[in-house]
């Protein structure tokens, strides 16, 4: 895989499931949040996890649940290093129930089953996919107006005050949401 395909899952993850657009996070914010939030946290203790970084972790992440739901698998392993793979595993902690346990148990309790069908879990990720896109266009924006890192000095400024310690917070969806 090259570069340009690797960048290519953005476009293909808005076609297959839309973005939200600016002004419209606000309906989004129980997800918005942890995602950032967790970013954050990993950013602090980790600055060379920078904005940048976090475009490539979100990149993973969308393949990740790519996989997951259609089983296909693309070698992305070339495109992560260590200072993303903190920042991918932090956001799938905010709501992916291959990655974070407590979210795969509300979410079987919630849906009533022992078994998460591919349908399900495209219904399910549909949401953070949204909000993963959303990110990396406020990434995008940021970066141009104050450089690499320029998302977390925006992220810091704007909630740091709110983000304390260093526990990976999450989640879930309602099981209506899921069409359960």
């Amino acid at each position: 895989m090259e570069l340009y395909q690797f960048e290519k899952i953005y476009s293909q993850m808005e076609k297959e499931f839309g973005k939200i657009r600016k002004g419209e996070e606000e309906q989004y914010a129980m997800l918005l949040f942890p995602l950032e939030g967790n970013a954050l946290k990993v950013h602090r203790a980790h600055p060379v996890s920078n904005s940048r970084r976090l475009r490539e972790a979100i990149a993973l992440v969308l393949f990740d649940i790519k996989e997951k739901y259609t089983g296909e698998q693309q070698d992305v392993s070339k495109f992560r290093n260590e200072d993303n793979a903190r920042l991918e595993k932090a956001l799938l902690m905010a709501f992916d129930p291959f990655s974070n346990e407590e979210v795969a148990d509300l979410l079987k309790q919630q849906t009533q089953t022992d078994k998460l069908t591919p349908e399900m879990l495209k219904r399910y990720y549909k949401e953070p996919i949204m909000c993963l896109l959303r990110l990396k266009d406020s990434i995008d924006t940021w970066e141009k107006k104050s450089g690499s890192d320029g998302y977390f000095v925006f992220i810091e400024n704007y909630m740091g005050s709110g983000i304390k310690g260093t526990e990976m917070n999450f989640t879930i969806m309602s099981p209506t949401y899921l069409g359960v």
